[in-house]
């Protein structure tokens, strides 16, 4: 009989890469059996997590859109700001600059009225001291002028008008013979 056996199985000839029909079946069952169990339990959780995630990562995308837009909007206002700024500080340059010149003008014309009090002060001053010694001079020529006089004529001149009159006429003299010599140089 094992010849009978190994007869008929020499001529069977079996292919060792196709398994046998029981295992094909029982191998099918298995493979249902968990493509059931990954279909009903593990697909629909897997799916649930995916979309979990999905929704979490596009909640994170329109969060950051959202803050990219506000960063964007305040950059605008920032830069609005900035532009503003500048423009102020430009105004108050040129405020500052016209004012700087005002005051130069002020102070420069304030000056020069300054200068010209203190010139016609200088020269109204200067104009009573020359008067007076005009006055003090005349006074002490004409009493020189009177000792020279009585000493040569021997006479004393004692009245005041008499004596005022000698000394303008002898002052009118000098002057005459000044202004003749002025002119003739």
């Amino acid at each position: 009989m094992l010849s009978s056996v190994v007869i008929t199985a020499a001529e069977e000839q079996h292919n060792p890469l196709i398994p046998a029909w029981p295992d094909i079946i029982g191998a099918l069952i298995c493979f249902i059996v968990i493509l059931f169990f990954f279909w009903r339990l593990v697909l629909p959780r897997m799916k649930k997590l995916l979309d979990e995630r999905a929704e979490a990562i596009e909640g994170n995308i329109e969060k950051a859109d959202e803050a990219q837009r506000k960063a964007e909007a305040l950059l605008e206002e920032y830069t609005a700001q900035l532009a503003e700024a500048r423009a102020e500080a430009a105004k108050i340059r040129e405020t500052a600059r016209t004012d700087g010149q005002k005051i130069v003008a002020e102070a420069r014309e304030a000056a020069s009225v300054e200068a010209a009090r203190v010139t016609a002060q200088a020269q109204a001053q200067l104009d009573a001291e020359r008067q007076t010694a005009l006055v003090q001079l005349r006074g002490e020529v004409g009493s020189l002028a009177i000792d020279l006089a009585s000493t040569v004529v021997r006479e004393a001149l004692d009245e005041d008008k008499r004596a005022q009159a000698i000394v303008d006429r002898f002052l009118a003299d000098l002057e005459a013979d000044e202004q003749k010599a002025g002119s003739g140089n």
